[in-house]
């Protein structure tokens, strides 16, 4: 997919270090690369190569030491937590592998969430319901996580990302909790939900399958990234 519109997401010359004693760790070096409007990129990397760091500072939950990370084109390096919250709500979705859900909470209500935060247009929980038919939930909104599948759970987490319609979903190995068969039904879905309506990927994966499926792959070795190539 040729991206023809300004980037989703983009890192410019980021860096990451942590001091250890007297000498500093560097986790992330000079890191740089764009995510456009539309695209599905993997993020690999072996573990310990930084790709959760990276997650991290893209997605607001963290902060560079050096370099810059735009979203929908708004620079949040700099941001002062309680815009940075506001940003995070509006323009980024995540997803992780441990689904993240509030027990307590049925589908519908875990998916209202982001929506019940911030102003966001038109009814909260028309909108939610939306997003649970969308990844094939319909029938299970009134569900709480411990009466749905791992699958289920996972699909449950995909509408949630979707809920505020973010610039970018990131999402942290997907698959990493399904058997093959569901992590395949979740790949398909998330195929099928890009195609529906035009949602952005950020994916961080060891499943060469979700790879082999991206537009393009990111690696990251050592804290570099070593390239990206559009499969």
């Amino acid at each position: 997919m040729e991206a023809t519109t300004s980037p989703a997401l983009e890192a410019r010359n980021v860096w990451r270090w942590l001091p250890l004693g007297r000498e500093q760790v560097e986790i992330l070096r000079s890191v740089s690369f764009s995510v456009h409007r539309g695209e599905f990129v993997a993020l690999l990397g072996p573990s310990g190569s930084g790709k959760s760091t990276l997650l991290g500072l893209v997605a607001g939950l963290d902060r560079p030491n050096r370099g810059a990370v735009c979203v929908d084109g708004v620079d949040i390096t700099e941001m002062g937590e309680s815009e940075l919250a506001r940003v995070r709500n509006l323009k980024i979705g995540m997803v992780f592998q441990a689904f993240n859900l509030i027990p307590t909470l049925t589908a519908l209500e875990n998916v209202e969430l982001p929506l019940s935060v911030g102003s966001h247009a038109g009814s909260v929980t028309s909108r939610a319901r939306a997003m649970l038919d969308l990844v094939g939930l319909s029938q299970r909104w009134n569900h709480r996580p411990g009466q749905l599948s791992g699958g289920e759970q996972q699909r449950v987490a995909i509408a949630r990302a979707m809920a505020t319609d973010p610039a970018i979903v990131i999402a942290d190995e997907p698959t990493g909790n399904l058997d093959g068969a569901t992590g395949q039904q979740l790949l398909e879905l998330m195929e099928e939900v890009r195609e529906v309506s035009g949602t952005t990927f950020l994916v961080a994966t060891h499943n060469m399958e979700v790879a082999s499926r991206a537009d393009r792959q990111l690696r990251l070795v050592d804290g570099t990234l070593a390239g990206g190539s559009r499969i």
